[in-house]
C-alpha cells in the first residue's frame, strides 16, 4: 500500500493536540519492548516453576513407584485410573501450553524486530515523535491499555494483561 504525505504548515497548538492524541491511542514501541521484555522475565520465571515442578513430579512418581501396589497398600494413598489420566491430561495440556506460550512470545519479539528493520531504525534505539507519527505504533485504544505503562514499575504479570487486554 502506497503512503501519501503532505507537508504542509500546521500551527503548533493543533499539531500538539494531534500528536497528544495520537499518543494517547497508540503504544509507542518502546513501551511494546519494555512489555516484551517484561513478557520473556515472565516466561523464564515459568521455565524454571515448570522444571521445579517437574523435578517434583519425577520424585512423587519415584515414591509411588516403590510403594506397594495391591491391598497392602494404605487406603489413603490409592488412586484409581481414572483420576491418573487426568491428572497426566492436565500435566500434558499445561506443558503444551507453556511451550506454545514461549513460542508466541518469541515470534513476536521476531516480528517487532523486523518491524524495526523495516522502519530503518536499529533495535533498541528510541523511538522519535516523528517515527511515531508515521504510523510504526501499534492502535489499541484506551480500552487496550492496562495501569502502569512502561517504566513505571507496574507488576511482572501486566505484560501478558496486555497482550490479552488488546487483541481485538
Amino acid at each position: 500500500m502506497a503512503r501519501l504525505a503532505k507537508r504542509a504548515l500546521v500551527p503548533a497548538r493543533l499539531r500538539s493536540a494531534v500528536r497528544g492524541w495520537f499518543d494517547s491511542r497508540y503504544i509507542s514501541l518502546a513501551e511494546h519492548r519494555q512489555d516484551i521484555k517484561d513478557a520473556l522475565w515472565e516466561v523464564q520465571v515459568l521455565r524454571r516453576e515448570v522444571t521445579t515442578l517437574r523435578a517434583e513430579v519425577e520424585r512423587l512418581q519415584a515414591r509411588t513407584a516403590k510403594a506397594p501396589a495391591g491391598p497392602a497398600a494404605p487406603a489413603g494413598r490409592t488412586v484409581d485410573e481414572a483420576r491418573a489420566r487426568r491428572w497426566d491430561d492436565a500435566h500434558r495440556l499445561a506443558t503444551e501450553t507453556a511451550a506454545a506460550m514461549e513460542r508466541v512470545l518469541q515470534n513476536e519479539v521476531l516480528l517487532w524486530q523486523a518491524v524495526d528493520r523495516a522502519t530503518g531504525r536499529a533495535p533498541g534505539a528510541p523511538e522519535t515523535p516523528e517515527s511515531r507519527s508515521a504510523g510504526s505504533g501499534r492502535a489499541t485504544g484506551n480500552a487496550g491499555r492496562t495501569p502502569g505503562s512502561a517504566g513505571t514499575g507496574r507488576a511482572a504479570g501486566a505484560a501478558l494483561d496486555r497482550s490479552a487486554g488488546s487483541a481485538g
